[in-house]
């Protein structure tokens, strides 16, 4: 299995504090993944160093096989969105992909010219004086004219409505499915991934707590209802909530659940984010006051 985006043990800190850290992942090619955690996980600060634009404290990165840092060659390979999608304010739609064709040794200038002739993008006004959708799918033209195996996208539709949202990743999936480009999206929109990605990884805490193909995840967590105060053997509880009478709890592990005294439900997506963000939120909060979780 070919690999895009590798991390060992990677972590990066500012002066006492780990912004990341203990990170281990495998992205294979091919995918279209997610990267989903709450604000300050480490989401942007992982996007960063595989890009080259922070170098790594401990552990190491690799992209396509490559170190990014300070790496011309392998950065070839890679296109990238950042959260603000930072583009010369000054500068027309035309004059970055002028600008794009002199800076990148394989650049497609006809696929980005098609792409934002075919979104309504006015070729010759200052991308500063788009509106915030037009220039996300400016940046999104711009990323994909290197045509990169790898592409990266930070928080891409974060500032966005939700119709330039729909606009903006139809035009992702329709660029990806004509290519073999492997994608990574930045996002706390699960709604919005679920409908695009078929790989997740999830960030807390700065660590990565899921990395693997959403059906493989999905198939190994349930919704578990039963006696209250009591577990099956055998799983991992991820999140537990209680009535009088009884017990709602998110579980990991492939056994069989063939107790009558058990109700075991699937997850969607969706229940299977909230339930780790739910309950990491509550020890986050308990570990702030001083108080046992």
């Amino acid at each position: 299995m070919d690999i895009a985006l590798q991390a060992d043990g990677l972590g990066k800190r500012y002066g006492r504090t780990w912004a990341l850290r203990n990170c281990t992942l495998r992205l294979p090619t091919g995918r279209i993944a997610a990267l989903v955690g709450p604000n300050g996980a480490g989401k942007s600060t992982l996007l960063h160093l595989a890009v080259g634009l922070l170098r790594p404290d401990e552990g190491a990165v690799r992209i396509l096989g490559q170190e990014p840092f300070n790496n011309i060659g392998a950065l070839a390979d890679v296109g990238f969105v950042a959260q603000d999608t930072p583009l010369y304010r000054d500068f027309s739609a035309r004059d970055l992909v002028t600008l794009g064709g002199k800076l990148n040794q394989r650049w497609d200038a006809a696929l980005a010219r098609g792409r934002l002739a075919q979104l309504g993008i006015p070729p010759d006004r200052p991308v500063g004086k788009l509106s915030g959708g037009q220039r996300a799918q400016v940046a999104l033209a711009l990323a994909l004219a290197k045509r990169p195996r790898l592409l990266l996208l930070d928080e891409p539709v974060a500032s966005l409505d939700p119709l330039a949202r729909r606009e903006f990743l139809q035009a992702l999936m329709g660029s990806v499915a004509e290519s073999d480009t492997t994608v990574l999206l930045s996002s706390h929109l699960i709604a919005d991934v679920e409908r695009t990605c078929d790989h997740l990884i999830l960030l807390l805490r700065s660590e990565v707590k899921l990395d693997g193909s959403v059906d493989d995840l999905l198939a190994e967590h349930h919704q578990l209802i039963g006696p209250r105060d009591a577990a099956p053997p055998g799983v991992e509880v991820i999140r537990s909530s209680h009535t009088d009478r009884q017990s709602t709890l998110v579980v990991r592990g492939n056994r069989v659940f063939d107790d009558p005294q058990w109700t075991v439900k699937d997850l969607t997506l969706e229940d299977l984010v909230l339930a780790y963000l739910n309950d990491d939120t509550a020890t986050t909060a308990h570990d702030a006051w001083g108080v046992p979780a």
